[in-house]
């Protein structure tokens, strides 16, 4: 179930409108697609050829094609994160370092879960994703990502810029969900 935690008041909230609300306030998107409408293979699967990456894709076709135009997006792919991923703990280790984008962080959840963290307004907010949550982090925001005890997670990504992507670093801010 998705959910937002507040990391010092201990606070949550479970209903998926309320969370849509509170993180609209921050610019944050939050909404819910589903994944009913792909075959079980697709949304499993974690070893997935091209071919079977662009069904996902063109499943959503409708919804990214509108956030598209209205965010300026230009392009998506798939990302997976799970055991089998080459170099697993090291690129966990470099998500959840505190960090911001250029570009906004766009994540459209397949399969699996996971946190993104968020400081909005001095407070850490944890957003809790699943299957069939989108979120859209803005760019500038202070974030990180960690996978939850399920250990892996398929999203779409969507991008305005590759290089406007990537991440910058405050080396005096290390705070992590754990903090």
């Amino acid at each position: 179930m998705p959910k937002l935690v507040f990391k010092d008041s201990g606070k949550v909230i479970e209903n998926p409108d309320e969370i849509k609300s509170f993180l609209s306030k921050y610019g944050v998107l939050y909404d819910q697609w589903g994944v009913d409408r792909l075959p079980q293979k697709l949304i499993e699967d974690y070893n997935l050829t091209e071919e079977e990456q662009q069904q996902i894709i063109d499943a959503y076709k409708e919804e990214l094609e509108k956030l598209k135009a209205e965010k300026g997006y230009i392009t998506e792919d798939i990302v997976v994160l799970h055991e089998g991923t080459p170099n697993l703990e090291a690129l966990l280790e470099k998500f959840k370092r505190e960090h911001h984008h250029t570009d906004d962080e766009v994540r459209f959840v397949v399969h699996g879960s996971g946190v993104f963290p968020l400081k909005l307004d001095g407070e850490v907010v944890e957003v809790w994703v699943e299957a069939g949550d989108l979120i859209v982090v803005p760019a500038g925001t202070r974030h990180w990502f960690e996978l939850d005890e399920n250990r892996k997670i398929k999203c779409i990504r969507v991008f305005k810029t590759p290089a406007g992507w990537e991440a910058i670093y405050d080396e005096n801010c290390k705070a992590t969900m754990n903090d």
